[in-house]
């Protein structure tokens, strides 16, 4: 009989201010903007509420768990690194991803023209066909930390099988 299990993911990032010099890595590619997001990866928060959704669904805990801001060995790191890490526990336990569904609430910059690049990038590294992977994006009618742009947030779902 086959399993299956739902796991639902979340994060938000303040962006770094102008002049930091960081890139905005979202979906695993960089995406033109003045201002990166700060954290102690590379801050792709799309990544990390995908790895917290996979983790979720692995009854695993969650990505600071695995991946302790704390760590200096996870210092700047890509986070494809670490999505690659949890999709390894994820087929070492036996599972694989059915879909992924990933929305990203930001007010600026426009996300439209990288949500491609960003689904093949991340069907990728989930090692399925890219339509398993869907990325949405929208604003918040400048509500909130996000419409002052102060930030974005990122939600995921994702369905796994065994």
């Amino acid at each position: 009989m086959t399993q299956i299990r739902i796991g639902h993911g979340y994060d938000a990032h303040r962006f770094a201010e102008p002049g930091d010099n960081r890139p905005l890595v979202l979906g695993g590619i960089t995406v033109p903007h003045d201002r990166g997001l700060l954290a102690h990866s590379d801050g792709d928060a799309l990544i990390h509420a995908l790895c917290d959704a996979i983790l979720g669904a692995l009854a695993l805990g969650d990505i600071g768990r695995h991946f302790p801001d704390t760590d200096a060995a996870f210092k700047n790191i890509d986070s494809a690194n670490l999505l690659s890490h949890v999709v390894q526990l994820m087929q070492d336990k036996g599972w694989s991803v059915i879909n992924a569904d990933m929305t990203i609430l930001a007010q600026a910059p426009k996300m439209a023209p990288h949500i491609p690049a960003m689904r093949q990038r991340l069907a990728e590294l989930l090692q399925v066909d890219v339509d398993a992977v869907n990325v949405k994006a929208s604003t918040t009618e400048g509500m909130g930390f996000v419409g002052r742009r102060e930030g974005l947030e990122t939600h995921a779902v994702v369905l796994l099988s065994r």
